[in-house]
């Protein structure tokens, strides 16, 4: 009776009505507006996973899940198997669940990773043969088509010669009576046709009157010459009837034979439209799947910016107010939470806003808090919630809730009865469930525990009621306005405070919870700000006490420090996101440049192999010239001196080694032994060897030979450059200007900017004139290479190149 209750408290039917609006068949919204709660975690995992599954499945589909053509065909089951006869509309409504149903099967097998889906649909079978039937003998009318059978097919096509010829008289009789018939129409009374006849000459076509007019002015009168022919029609009619009868019995017996198979399609497209169902709700919601805990293994219950569903739906549907949601994080050694704060803060709707997610998890729906939402699987879920004054029973407020009461430690009694029964019959399990010795798999949630009576002995049945329940119940959340409530966390660690946030400036409440800090009393404060007499209040805070008022002090300290906390561990996310953000940029631009830096190596391993392989060339060129006939000494040493040229060319400059010693640097720390000090560098060396240091506030210029290394390594001298010799400029000689591959710079196709690299490479390296080509083209590569040439410090003058070598095209340019 209590779970009812609760459910009932909870308003948990308006929720599952909420539910089936989300359903796409008769029989989900059914199912959901009459949602079952699983007795086992493993029925609800199971759930949870069909939720999961369905969500990821309409993600990936355009249009969602189709449950088109599946109908509520229950009823045309049963009385199939009782041997009644089903009528045309419930065989085509057959046919098109089969259809529907093997169009969900078809979605779910052309998907992977939906293990409990595709287990779900293995073993659906929809007939297809007799769908194919069905639809033969049933036209999209519902009615028995002439190819059903080959008699029914003769009786209609009689049928139809007998209405043609009982037509074809009857517009004879028209015709020739034209002045006797109120119109020209041939109508139906029953299954006779009959011809509208003018009151007062009734007598000039006699015949059966089937009907008369309202005005009693026309008469509806079959001629007797018609009648033989209507009276063979009636009979071919039933002929029909019953050759029509005979069909849809057929097609009856064909679904009576395969009817546990249709209970089991239509049972797994219902779980498959309320696993849907509950996937769109949840989507709906913005929840999130929950994870079962075991509160046994230290874990703790996270439910953070959860809501309240009704709330949410209120919100959307009804322009209700915002909903504020709150954040329940119990430690898994926390049994009892006292909540206390002013009427009308959110304290109930927070019992009850916890008493739904942990019902949603159970059936199967995700739950709207923020990942991750971890909470424990309660087997109960038991509530005292509201008031339940009775006139009829004579029931007080106070003797409501402890009837109620009463009820809820009655169900943790069967439960720990049912335990202690199991843990006889398998003595195995008895380590298994030692922890669940005392405490029972329970959520209780109770509202003003203990009010409606004398507050003192109130309050000490509430204190023993909290205390029995932290024994036999896994959580319990109460709320209450009793001051000595709020100590029991001080002398059981099992028990936490929690408060309704309650502002002062407007009078009203925040709806937030607050942890850890028990919500102080504002109605001394309120009734002031109300208009109450200042000497009246004044008169009740001497009646209240100076310790309670100091109590209220520190309390409301406490929430200020809270507050203050909040607004750091705000600022300390939003730089913990941007140092996140920043750290994703720079390793992205890490990679980036070690990218870059692995491309650049293969270029230059590239060029390397290509440089070593024209070198290689160029040396082959030397030795068949040198093969050539005979060769004497000139061409021997003309061969020496090409190969060394070769060498010098493409040989990698040896990097100098670095000189081993210590040369101080501005900001080096030093040390002068002569002064027994260690100084800082503020000024290098000169070429004296001379440089200025300071310790302290002092300044002074020191030798380089006076200081050494703070791991004692002296410094390496400064060695003035000796002057260079004047030059000797040699005599001119007339050295021919010879065109060669390796004084020729091909910059075709190249870019402005990398021919400036090119070429000064190029004239850095040159001992003689060069040969650039640069071709025609547009003139702007031409341009940009003479720009280059007149700034280079090396080139002396550059001119078009002879016709012979390329002309306009090709520039000549002569080294300093």
């Amino acid at each position: 009776m209590i779970q009812s209750e609760t459910l009932e408290l909870l308003e948990w039917h308006r929720l599952c009505q909420h539910l089936a609006t989300f359903a796409a068949t008769k029989l989900g919204a059914t199912a959901a507006r009459h949602l079952k709660i699983p007795d086992s975690q493993t029925q609800s995992e199971l759930l949870l996973e069909q939720t999961k599954e369905i969500y990821q499945l309409e993600t990936r589909l355009t249009t969602g899940l189709s449950f088109e053509g599946i109908q509520d065909i229950g009823d045309s089951l049963e009385r199939a198997e009782r041997s009644g006869v089903l009528a045309g509309e419930e065989l085509l409504a057959i046919a098109t669940t089969l259809a529907g149903a093997r169009n969900l099967r078809r979605v779910i097998d052309n998907q992977e990773d939906l293990p409990i889906l595709t287990e779900l649909v293995a073993d659906l079978r929809t007939y297809p043969e007799l769908e194919q039937e069905i639809h033969r003998c049933i036209d999209e009318r519902a009615q028995v088509t002439d190819r059903a059978s080959q008699k029914l097919g003769e009786i209609r096509t009689d049928l139809r010669r007998v209405r043609s010829q009982i037509t074809q008289k009857l517009q004879n009789i028209l015709q020739a009576k034209s002045g006797a018939v109120q119109e020209q129409l041939i109508t139906q009374r029953g299954d006779r046709f009959v011809i509208p006849v003018k009151a007062p000459q009734k007598d000039a076509i006699p015949g059966i009157v089937h009907d008369t007019s309202t005005s009693g002015a026309t008469l509806y009168v079959e001629p007797n010459s018609v009648v033989p022919l209507g009276n063979q029609l009636r009979q071919i009619i039933r002929r029909e009837q019953a050759e029509e009868e005979a069909v849809r019995r057929a097609l009856t017996e064909l679904v009576a034979a395969v009817k546990p198979d249709l209970e089991r399609l239509l049972a797994i497209a219902t779980t498959l439209d309320l696993a849907t169902a509950r996937s769109r709700y949840s989507f709906w919601l913005g929840a999130n799947p929950p994870r079962f805990i075991q509160r046994e293994e230290r874990e703790m219950i996270t439910l953070r910016n959860l809501r309240h569903p009704l709330l949410v739906w209120q919100q959307q549907h009804e322009q209700g107010q915002p909903v504020v949601p709150v954040d329940l994080l119990i430690s898994p050694q926390i049994r009892v939470v006292t909540i206390t704060g002013p009427n009308t803060g959110g304290k109930t709707v927070t019992l009850k806003t916890l008493g739904l997610a942990a019902l949603m998890a159970k059936v199967g729906l995700f739950v709207p808090a923020r990942e991750p939402v971890e909470i424990p699987w309660f087997d109960k879920v038991l509530a005292d919630i509201g008031d339940e004054q009775s006139l009829q029973q004579s029931l007080s407020t106070f003797s409501g809730h402890i009837r109620r009461i009463s009820r809820i430690l009655e169900a943790l009694g069967n439960g720990e009865a049912e335990e202690q029964e199991t843990r006889v019959i398998s003595p195995s399990l008895s380590t298994q469930h030692s922890a669940l010795s005392t405490q029972h798999s329970a959520l209780v949630l109770l509202d003003e525990v203990g009010a409606g009576t004398d507050p003192v002995e109130g309050s000490a049945l509430a204190i023993a009621l909290l205390q029995y329940l932290a024994n036999h119940s896994q959580l319990t959340i109460a709320t209450t306005h009793f001051g000595e409530l709020k100590a029991l966390k001080y002398e059981d660690d099992r028990f936490e405070n929690a408060s309704v946030e309650f502002d002062e400036s407007t009078l009203s409440p925040t709806y937030r919870l607050l942890w850890g800090i028990p919500g102080r009393s504002n109605a001394l404060t309120i009734a002031l700000r109300l208009g109450l007499k200042p000497e009246v209040v004044q008169q009740a805070k001497t009646q209240v006490g100076e310790a309670t008022d100091e109590v209220n002090q520190v309390i409301a300290g406490l929430e200020a420090q809270r507050r203050r906390q909040e607004t750091k561990a705000a600022e300390a996310q939003v730089l913990l996101q941007q140092a996140e953000r920043l750290y994703k940029e720079v390793s992205a631009k890490a990679a980036s440049l070690e990218e870059r830096e692995s491309s650049l190596r293969a270029s230059q391993e590239v060029a390397v192999q290509q440089a070593i392989a024209q070198a290689k060339g160029e040396i082959a060129q030397v030795i068949r010239r040198l093969q050539k006939g005979t060769p004497t000494a000139q061409e021997a040493q003309q061969a020496t001196n090409a190969l060394n040229q070769i060498g010098q060319q493409y040989q990698p400059v040896t990097p100098a080694k670095p000189k081993v010693g210590f040369m101080p640097k501005v900001g080096d720390r030093i040390r002068v032994p002569k002064l027994g000090q260690i100084a800082e560098v503020i000024a290098a060396p000169d070429q004296d060897g001379e440089l200025s240091v300071r310790f302290g506030l002092m300044k002074m210029t020191v030798k380089l030979e006076d200081v050494e290394s703070l791991d004692g390594q002296k410094a390496e001298p400064i060695v003035k450059p000796k002057p260079a010799p004047a030059a000797v400029t040699p005599p001119p000689q007339n050295v021919p200007e010879i065109r060669t591959s390796q004084n020729t710079i091909d910059l075709r196709g190249k870019r402005v900017a990398d021919a400036e690299y090119i070429l000064d490479k190029a004239i850095s390296e040159a001992t003689g004139p060069i040969w650039i080509i640069h071709g025609y083209g547009t003139g702007k590569l031409r341009q940009g290479v003479h720009a280059f040439l007149q700034q280079h410090s090396r080139v002396n003058n550059y001119e078009p190149a002879e016709q012979a070598d390329g002309g306009s095209g090709v520039t000549v340019v002569h080294i300093k």
